[in-house]
């Protein structure tokens, strides 16, 4: 295993690009089921859940070749409709096969998913959306099954605007006979993105506000198509940038996508600037304040940067309260915070931090992606060494993290141990 070596204590400073976004590029790559002509897909970031996904479309039948974030999928063999818990337990996203395996073959078995501590992810949503089009929804042996004669147009109304769910409905829907109707759908950049894909195959999708009409196609073709960028990782530099007291420019962008996590950084005192495909947070000899988030569903405070924020908090002069509306068991990264010195006191869904003088350097250990993040943020403000280890998680959502925060100033060594 990897860990990461930190020594903190020296403001980010420079430019840096944002990758292709995770989020997007796992959806799109399971895109590809619904059609056996090539597609290929452009800036697709280089990480685990990435490699992950490449294993799971070849296992079901698909031939892949990347290269410099260009992936390539083609028709292999004849596409199983059963995916493997020994791919799926890696990663909570795989369950996205189904959608596309239901559409094309009315048939789908895949294993609970796994992929992250962080809650319980339900995918309850999802299976009330693929039974409204017409499948039967069973379980065996830990898989669920869906099996339908026939799928049918629906109008669906998600009691809670799943990402996920948004993606799975919207991917069988496309191959479905009629019009679908969904309604409280997600409203995520990265969703949009896979609409956009779908449209270049062929398929008649249209988001209306928080509704989206799909009108069921025959067939789909093959595209070409480049990933958005990753919002998420965007904003973590961007925070660690502030952290730090320095000025980080995050290029290739786009500043609409992270609006609500802008404005709170403005209100801790940073100077926000943006183009249209870039954002410069500016700390310099400034000392953040203390600001509180919610986090909230698109266009709110994302549930993804709630525990760089953490990390930032805690070197803001003052309290604030971080409120988890998303999900549950997402303020494990606390105690490790804690570890470093940082001041916080967690009571459910809300976290109260104080900001501490200082952070001082620490090992401490990543138990989940974002959580990871947040501790690599805490070691660049942080005075001393620090050591984050089980880097593996941060190295699903990150793409090459630590060379990144090198040219920016940061001294970071990713050491096996």
């Amino acid at each position: 295993m990897y860990k990461y070596v930190i020594e903190g204590g020296r403001p980010l400073q420079g430019i840096v690009s944002a990758s292709g976004a995770k989020n997007a590029a796992l959806p799109l790559l399971f895109a590809t089921l619904l059609t056996d002509e090539d597609c290929v897909l452009t800036r697709v970031p280089d990480l685990r859940d990435i490699k992950t996904t490449f294993q799971l479309l070849e296992y079901l039948g698909k031939r892949v070749s990347y290269s410099r974030g260009r992936a390539v999928v083609r028709a292999g063999k004849k596409l199983s409709t059963a995916a493997p818990y020994e791919l799926v337990k890696q990663m909570r996203a795989s369950v996205l096969v189904a959608g596309p395996l239901l559409a094309r073959f009315k048939r789908a078995s895949v294993p609970l998913p796994g992929g992250c501590a962080i809650g319980l992810r339900p995918i309850d949503i999802h299976l009330k959306g693929f039974a409204c089009l017409g499948a039967a929804v069973s379980t065996h042996a830990g898989n669920v099954v869906l099996e339908a004669e026939k799928l049918s147009g629906c109008r669906f109304k998600m009691g809670f605007p799943s990402v996920g769910a948004t993606q799975n409905m919207a991917m069988c829907a496309v191959l479905t006979p009629g019009v679908t109707v969904i309604e409280n759908i997600a409203l995520e950049p990265e969703n949009d993105d896979l609409y956009d894909f779908l449209r270049k195959m062929g398929a008649r999708i249209e988001r209306s506000g928080n509704k989206l009409t799909v009108r069921g196609v025959e067939k789909l073709r093959g595209a070409r198509h480049a990933v958005i960028a990753d919002r998420i990782e965007a904003g973590t530099y961007l925070i660690a940038g502030a952290a730090t007291r320095g000025q980080v420019t995050v290029e290739d962008c786009n500043p609409e996508h992270l609006r609500a996590v802008l404005e709170k950084l403005s209100e801790t005192g940073a100077d926000v600037t943006e183009t249209e495909n870039s954002i410069t947070v500016d700390m310099r000899d400034r000392i953040p304040k203390a600001a509180d988030i919610k986090t909230l569903p698109y266009p709110g405070f994302p549930t993804d940067l709630q525990a760089p924020w953490m990390a930032y908090m805690t070197v803001a002069e003052g309290k604030s309260i971080i409120a988890e509306d998303i999900f549950e068991n997402r303020f494990m990264h606390a105690p490790e915070l804690a570890r470093m010195g940082a001041m916080i006191a967690v009571d459910g869904k809300n976290a109260l931090v104080e900001g501490a003088p200082e952070l001082s350097g620490a090992s401490v250990m990543a138990s989940d992606l974002r959580g990871g993040a947040a501790l690599c943020v805490a070691g660049l403000a942080a005075c001393g060494k620090s050591e984050v280890l089980r880097v593996y998680h941060i190295e699903r959502g990150y793409e090459k993290i630590h060379k990144k925060l090198s040219a920016l100033g940061a001294k970071v060594r990713r050491v096996k141990y």
